[in-house]
């Protein structure tokens, strides 16, 4: 099976292209203006480069797609229905779903012969127990609205629980998990019996994590502070949490790489912005271990997650009084750092389908 898989972000489409789960072409459009367009060139570079002999050898396309809500429990051949209810969805994400959407919508109408699925991100989470995914407030805006935790980077949780479950030589429903996915946006998720238990996105991917540019969890009240008393509109308010908070709303920069620079010039801001974020990496990791009791792994990933070794040191310190530390070799619980990928992911999802 030939399977080519996009992750359409807001401003670029990473993508990759598989026979069944081998990769063997992949590559990153960055700066996209026109979803058409780089679209159109991503199908006609596998041709011109002769990595296919024509657009009818890709038996289907994969996107990845954030909010699937309770809709989508796992990898779903997309139908009208189906992008019916990813736009009624856009909502729920709406710095996601809509860019997602888009390259569904362009590839079926310009390469209607192609079978296009979506593996959602927060599939992976629907196995949640109530305790873990049901909030405190009146019980009719779940119940009538499905207003709950979700959780995200389900994908990437998923896959690389499943690496650490080859690396621990153990069958991954007996293994119990904390794997931090961290890059500009940023989740935890507790694995329980290779199953998500618990992870730190809820409604929306704003909860949880300080991030990129985006505050994760405040008091609710600040938000009808801001809007009674400050005078903000709701849009207003969103814009600033979802693009203007976070580590860029504390010092001034989003990028971890340009952050760390200047916490070695001594630029307190950063300082500051590192601390936060670090504790409350550090505050969801105690709350996992504690939930889970036994955990047999903590797996690191992400862009700042894989390649921040300062970010992983500065958080594993916390730990030192319980015997975990970064050198596994002394460290009661291991420490993994495992590369995400998201593409593979999808491209082994989809072949479980087995629809051709």
């Amino acid at each position: 099976m030939i399977i080519l898989v996009i992750n359409s972000g807001s401003s670029s489409i990473k993508y990759k292209l598989f026979e069944d789960e081998v990769e063997i072409f992949g590559g990153l459009k960055e700066q996209v203006v026109s979803f058409d367009d780089s679209l159109d060139q991503i199908f006609d570079e596998l041709v011109a480069k002769k990595i296919i002999p024509s657009l009818n050898s890709i038996d289907v396309v994969g996107h990845r797609v954030v909010h699937g809500a309770n809709k989508f429990y796992q990898a779903t051949i997309i139908d009208d229905n189906v992008i019916d209810t990813i736009e009624q969805l856009i909502p729920l994400a709406p710095l996601h779903n809509m860019v997602n959407l888009k390259a569904i919508k362009i590839i079926r109408d310009q390469y209607p012969h192609i079978k296009q699925v979506a593996v959602f991100d927060t599939a992976f989470h629907q196995t949640m127990p109530q305790s873990s995914y049901i909030y405190a407030i009146k019980k009719d805006l779940y119940e009538k609205y499905n207003i709950r935790k979700y959780g995200f980077h389900g994908i990437s949780h998923n896959f690389v629980s499943q690496q650490a479950a080859k690396i621990l030589k153990k069958d991954i429903t007996k293994c119990n998990l904390i794997t931090l996915h961290i890059g500009n946006g940023a989740s935890i998720t507790a694995i329980k019996d290779g199953k998500s238990y618990d992870t730190s996105m809820g409604f929306t991917p704003l909860d949880g994590l300080v991030m990129g540019s985006r505050s994760g969890s405040i008091d609710p009240s600040i938000l009808i502070y801001m809007q009674k008393t400050l005078g903000y509109s709701v849009e207003q308010i969103d814009n600033i949490l979802n693009k203007q908070s976070g580590l860029l709303g504390l010092c001034g920069c989003s990028d971890m790489r340009e952050i760390l620079q200047k916490v070695e010039q001594n630029d307190k801001d950063s300082i500051l912005a590192i601390d936060i974020f670090i504790k409350r990496i550090v505050e969801y990791i105690a709350k996992y271990l504690v939930l889970l009791q036994k955990v047999d792994a903590i797996v690191f990933t992400g862009g700042i997650g894989e390649h921040s070794s300062y970010i992983r040191e500065k958080v594993i310190s916390y730990f030192s009084i319980y015997d975990i530390y970064l050198d596994t070799t002394k460290s009661k619980i291991p420490i993994f750092t495992i590369a995400t990928d998201e593409q593979k992911a999808i491209a082994l999802e989809i072949k479980k389908l087995n629809f051709i």
